[in-house]
């Protein structure tokens, strides 16, 4: 292969020799470090065949990389006219990749960016950003590269760079840091684990296939490589082997997409699902408890390896409801949490009139909305706030709180509602002489304590705490969807075409990913941000005004940015978007379809969501609105208190359950 290079030489512009000298000096460092890993894999019998598996496929997967490098030189040095014909041999590479993104994705989801990153700049928004601040990542890759090809102006160095940092992150799959996960059967289900949810919420969406012609084809691909490495792996470690039923059940998965068309806008995804990969997924997570499967990678951070479902709404966890109650086990003490937590949220105590509680704008009977207008008033009772109320239910699927992800906990976004002066206009000074001048809220808070060691005294860390604690528990009932994918219930057929549009042609799937159909996908570390060029109002005569996530992360890319919410029981939730400014699904969908802010002619240079119509027909769009209604959840709503807690001051006994506004 290097001498094939080598002869290109005399061909090669001066302009590009030092860098394909460049190039070339690492591909004779991969082939060397390749053949030390091999040698060395070769000693270990146990894994001996599944690593070298392994190996061989990731280093096919390089040498079509250096073959598309090798034509995309020659093209800029020779006729830069042929890159525009350079898809096919993209579709190689992408084919070779999704023959081991079984492992590529889990072992090292950093370096996978670089490989296959869907957008060429990201501010990651993960779960680490609790402990650290948002950080840019370049995306680089196949995806670019073929998107890159379809630009009026080919950018041919930019071309070369991204396959190149592509074949450099390829290295870093070959360091012991990774090969010596092999060795194990660990990391196994776990990869399998991931497998299994992106075939859910991502491979067969388009999400990061910019060919839709290629997502089945590459799916079929995909199914078909990774039985090899389940043969591979049953080979090498019998112990712990898949066994023959999970073998025989995806088998029939790889059949029945087989048997669909080629066209993802005609592929039966929920049958897929709840048929064939929701039922490997139950198999995986009982044989991750058989097997006793340990986990060390932060891919891991969110899941939970007790859930039995992937609709089961403990699949991953976004949030603490319980804050600073969060060691508390015994259900009686949780139970007066809860008690005490719902007092609070109907308590006007909390605001600095003591007219206004939480369920002024959260009202509990309409999914914890508020349904006065586009937005709620504001605390002076004559102006409305900027932004809608968002629901409450299942908010807690979230890594980051608020439309413009300012908060990382529900506690402090409670918190900073209840002290915002345009909002409850209160102090956490104020809030806490008030609510203890109340005997029933002292006393109880004051049992309490002991249960958070780390606190001498009652603080508005425990009233925020037990206040999300109470409203977090209506996140946990299931809509017909789930009960269909369960096998519990029978989904009318309207909704499951419906549902195959929206992981489709309809490109929603794309943004707001299965299970909660909101910005968080696979493995569920992450919150998505988009830009849809969101209009003041209907005339669509300008933008909003909201900079949203660019008021807590400056850059180009988080301008007029917004956290993706769930469309669970959005038929309850209206008006949509950030403020208000879409009264029904109807409109919002047409919104959609006719390309978002920049499809009406709203200059914005930075939207997410395609310019170009879906062109739904109306059938297809009274089938949206039916799976959408399928999300609609069975919560049982709770009656408000009879009455709140009586204060030692005459005067706050005044007040009204649930506030005068």
């Amino acid at each position: 292969m290097c001498t094939s290079f080598l002869c290109l030489e005399n061909s090669i512009q001066s302009i590009y020799y030092n860098t394909f000298m460049k190039k070339l000096q690492i591909l004779v460092v991969c082939t060397a470090v390749m053949a030390s890993i091999t040698i060395s894999f070769k000693n270990n019998n146990k894994s001996d065949l599944y690593a070298t598996h392994y190996l061989e496929k990731l280093n096919q997967y390089q040498s079509q990389q250096i073959l598309l490098l090798q034509t995309i030189i020659k093209a800029q040095a020779q006729n830069p006219d042929e890159l525009k014909n350079l898809k096919a041999e993209i579709g190689l590479v992408r084919k070779q990749l999704k023959g081991i993104d079984f492992w590529l994705r889990y072992l090292e989801p950093t370096q996978y960016k670089s490989l296959n990153g869907p957008l060429p700049v990201e501010w990651e928004t993960e779960v680490f950003e609790k402990f650290e601040k948002p950080y840019k990542r370049e995306g680089a890759g196949v995806t670019l590269a073929y998107l890159a090809l379809e630009e009026p102006t080919i950018d041919k160095e930019m071309l070369s760079m991204l396959i190149q940092k592509s074949l450099q992150a390829t290295e870093v799959y070959k360091a012991d840091s990774i090969t010596q996960h092999l060795n194990t059967y660990h990391h196994f289900y776990l990869c399998n684990r991931l497998f299994l949810l992106n075939l859910t919420a991502i491979y067969t969406t388009g999400f990061e296939c910019p060919d839709t012609s290629q997502v089945i084809p590459e799916l079929n691909h995909m199914l078909t490589e990774v039985d090899n490495i389940y043969g591979a792996f049953n080979e090498s470690f019998p112990e712990q082997a898949l066994p023959s039923h999970y073998l025989e059940l995806y088998r029939k998965t790889i059949s029945f997409v087989s048997q669909q068309p080629k066209d993802y806008s005609r592929f039966d995804h929920f049958t897929f699902l709840k048929d064939y990969i929701n039922p490997l997924f139950v198999l995986n997570q009982k044989l991750i408890l058989e097997y006793r499967v340990v986990s060390k990678s932060n891919v891991d951070y969110a899941l939970n390896k007790r859930s039995t479902s992937i609709f089961d709404k403990s699949l991953y966890h976004g949030q603490n409801a319980k804050g600073i109650f969060h060691r508390v086990k015994d259900e009686a003490v949780l139970a007066e949490i809860d008690r005490l937590g719902k007092l609070l949220f109907y308590d006007p105590l909390l605001s600095g009139n003591n007219q206004r509680s939480c369920a002024s704008c959260h009202q509990p009977t309409e999914y914890f909305t508020d349904t006065n207008g586009r937005t709620a008033l504001q605390f002076d009772r004559l102006h409305t706030l900027e932004r809608n109320t968002p629901s409450l239910i299942n908010v807690g699927f979230n890594h980051l709180i608020m439309l413009d992800g300012e908060h990382i906990t529900l506690q402090n976004q409670t918190k900073a509602v209840i002290t915002n002066p345009i909002e409850m206009g209160s102090t956490e000074k104020q809030i806490i002489e008030k609510i203890l001048s109340c005997n029933d809220y002292k006393q109880s808070f004051k049992k309490l304590l002991k249960h958070t060691p780390q606190e001498s005294e009652i603080t508005l860390e425990h009233l925020s705490s037990a206040i999300t604690h109470y409203y977090s528990k209506f996140s946990n009932y299931y809509a017909p969807f789930d009960d269909a994918m369960d096998r519990k219930g029978i989904l009318d057929i309207s909704a499951q075409r419906g549902f195959n549009l929206f992981m489709s042609k309809a490109q929603c799937a794309t943004c707001h990913f299965v299970p909660q159909f909101n910005g968080v996908k696979p493995p569920y570390i992450g919150s998505e941000f988009e830009v849809l060029g969101v209009p003041s109002d209907l005339s669509f005569k300008a933008l909003s005004p909201d900079l949203g996530r660019h008021k807590i992360n400056p850059a180009t890319e988080t301008h007029r940015a917004f956290r993706t919410g769930s469309i669970r029981n959005a038929q309850h939730t209206k008006p949509y978007m950030h403020n208000g400014s879409f009264p029904d699904l109807k409109t919002l969908i047409d919104f959609y379809d006719g390309g978002g802010g920049a499809g009406r002619g709203l200059a914005i240079d930075n939207q997410t969501l395609s310019a170009d119509s879906l062109h739904l027909s109306i059938q297809e769009k009274v089938d949206l609105i039916a799976f959408i209604h399928s999300l609609d959840e069975k919560v049982i709503f709770e009656k408000p208190p009879l009455g709140l807690p009586i204060s030692k001051s005459s005067v706050f006994n005044q007040r009204k359950v649930g506030g005068d506004y």
